[in-house]
């Protein structure tokens, strides 16, 4: 992780918001979604209220990309009016080598520059999510896992944190501390299926990458970010990459790939192996986030590949 934090450039913006999400172009964003286009956003209020056909419009009518947590960097390419033409350079993708390009609002962005925000130690929320606080202990943001802050110190209760907005603080139990030394993981296959547990039942939000919802790769991507790997933001380039396995030779926290045409298309949804012929996954629009057996489902039928990034 902090091999990442210093390959950035000397300034870079940070998201300043608890999600910001990165739309396909400033068009993308609808009346429906400004919960999530304002600062603060209000990401519980915008997923819970969109009906069906908006959120499945996100897909289909390709409105949305991905999103970027509270503090985590990005690079702004240029501006479009109220829209600043971005990379999540955190989320490595083929449609761009320098990161997950889009639009995301640039009220969503503050500048920031490399040597005052990088710190030796940072601050990593393990669980669901955490309050952000003041010092005076008064709740701000609600972040979501695995939000990283710059770690600033701590007392008995809190950890103090750099945000964008300066010195803030979050409860000790939410948050684990990492430094250049120890980083996070590297974890073991059955830990990567444990990072997932916690979300069954969460409701499936396409380009979602928060707790607040996610899509089949972007669980994929947080269960191996939250053990120390940084892999992939989409399906097809999570499945490029990685270690392959024999899918006789399958064990708890690879990944497995699915293809239309009974496994022979594209590949279209990732899911983590569980053990006993069984995966985690974040299924589809309508549906949350569950355990599944494999056999005699459209699963089995499209499987048509495995990847281990776990060592």
């Amino acid at each position: 992780m902090q091999e990442m934090f210093e390959k950035l450039p000397e300034n870079f913006h940070v998201t300043n918001v608890q999600v910001a999400t990165i739309w396909t172009d400033p068009q993308s964003a609808r009346e429906v979604d400004e919960p999530g286009l304002t600062s603060p956003t209000d990401i519980l209020k915008w997923v819970n209220h969109l009906t069906y056909e908006e959120s499945l419009a996100l897909c289909n009518e390709n409105r949305v990309q991905s999103q970027t947590l509270y503090g985590e960097p990005v690079i702004v390419l240029g501006e479009e009016g109220d829209w600043a033409h971005v990379i999540a350079p955190f989320q490595a993708s083929k449609k761009d080598t320098r990161g997950y390009p889009g639009y995301i609002p640039i009220k969503q962005l503050t500048a920031v520059n490399k040597e005052a925000w990088l710190q030796d130690k940072h601050s990593v929320v393990l669980t669901k999510d955490a309050w952000l606080e003041n010092p005076t202990e008064e709740k701000s943001i609600q972040l979501s896992y695995l939000t990283i802050l710059p770690y600033l110190g701590e007392n008995e209760t809190h950890a103090y944190v750099q945000t964008p907005t300066g010195k803030q603080q979050i409860a000790k139990e939410k948050v684990v501390t990492v430094s250049k030394a120890d980083d996070l993981g590297p974890g073991s296959g059955a830990d990567i299926v444990a990072a997932g547990l916690p979300f069954i039942g969460l409701d499936y939000f396409w380009g979602g990458m928060s707790a607040f919802g996610y899509d089949c790769s972007g669980l994929a991507y947080a269960a191996h970010k939250a053990n120390g790997y940084w892999i992939a933001r989409d399906a097809g380039d999570q499945a490029d990459a990685g270690k392959e396995i024999a899918m006789d030779a399958i064990e708890p926290g690879d990944l497995l790939f699915f293809a239309y045409q009974e496994g022979k298309g594209a590949i279209h949804h990732v899911g983590i192996y569980k053990g006993d012929g069984e995966m985690l996954h974040s299924p589809q629009t309508g549906k949350g986030i569950e355990i599944t057996s494999l056999k005699g489902t459209k699963y089995e039928r499209e499987l048509c590949a495995a990847r281990r990034y776990w060592r």
